[in-house]
């Protein structure tokens, strides 16, 4: 046996290791990618149609067997629909060259004082019930949406986001868009998720939310309208009823500089 493995071993080329590195770091991705994501659910249906097409085959159900054949194919054929989402962040993030690192926006001490500034206005208008749609742009750029609203380009401040969102005013109905410690815009347009399994009562801003960090990976902070409850969106995943501490604990890890991880980069998910 132990002659085996080195005659096996003695087989193995730079190239052949090469070559594995590259598959299981493809395969990693493409789980990093999915995962804690609806796409995992359909994943997971996929898997169980393979076995029972497996499972027919092998106890002689030609009937089922030759249905399951030919879902199998429908499926495969509406994958690239289905996994629309996951194929256009991969894609955008090969495009701009970030799989390996990203620029990060700000040391501590900025990132501090950002978070001090965005919780102070959130509470504020949560306390008073005003609705608002803070987006943070992270590696893939969001000059797309930036364009559907009015540009600003001005240093976050708490009094200035809260003027934003104010009741009637020309701004207050759209999405904020902040770069770095810069409001680059206000009134942004955001894509609204697809996501039919939503709690009915969640409304036009915390869909939009959804949608916008389903197709980029950015962060998301919301306050509700209707109850001033602040909630945070990452990855198309929401978390809700947050305080000011809660916020500033989510928020923190994406607005320090630091180099992205091979187990970080695509973990878009809240804990």
């Amino acid at each position: 046996m132990l002659l085996q493995i080195r005659g096996i071993l003695s087989t193995v080329t730079l190239l052949d290791i090469l070559d594995v590195v590259l598959v299981a770091f493809v395969l990693y991705k493409s789980y990093a990618l999915i995962k804690d994501t609806r796409a995992v659910a359909l994943l997971k249906g996929l898997v169980v149609l393979l076995f029972a097409t497996l499972v027919s085959k092998w106890l002689g159900l030609n009937v089922v067997n030759w249905l399951l054949q030919k879902s199998m194919t429908v499926v495969l054929v509406a994958l690239p629909v289905v996994f629309q989402p996951e194929l256009r962040r991969a894609l955008e993030q090969l495009g701009r060259g970030k799989i390996f690192s990203k620029t990060g926006f700000m040391n501590e001490e900025e990132a501090e004082s950002l978070l001090a500034e965005v919780t102070r206005a959130v509470t504020s208008l949560s306390k008073n019930k005003i609705g608002a749609l803070l987006v943070f742009e992270r590696a893939i750029g969001l000059n797309d949406y930036i364009e559907t609203g009015m540009k600003i380009d001005g240093l976050v401040s708490s009094e200035f986001l809260t003027n934003i969102f104010i009741p009637n005013t020309p701004m207050h109905d759209g999405a904020v868009i902040i770069r770095g410690n810069r409001v680059m815009a206000a009134g942004c347009l955001l894509p609204l998720t697809e996501d039919r399994t939503l709690n009915k009562e969640l409304g036009t801003r915390h869909r939009a939310a959804i949608g916008m960090t389903e197709q980029t990976d950015s962060v998301v902070v919301v306050v509700s309208e209707e109850t001033g409850t602040i909630s945070y969106v990452y990855g198309g995943r929401l978390t809700r009823y947050l305080d000011s501490e809660m916020l500033k604990d989510k928020l923190r890890p994406f607005l320090v500089n630091k180099q992205v991880s091979f187990t970080d980069f695509f973990n878009w998910r809240p804990s």
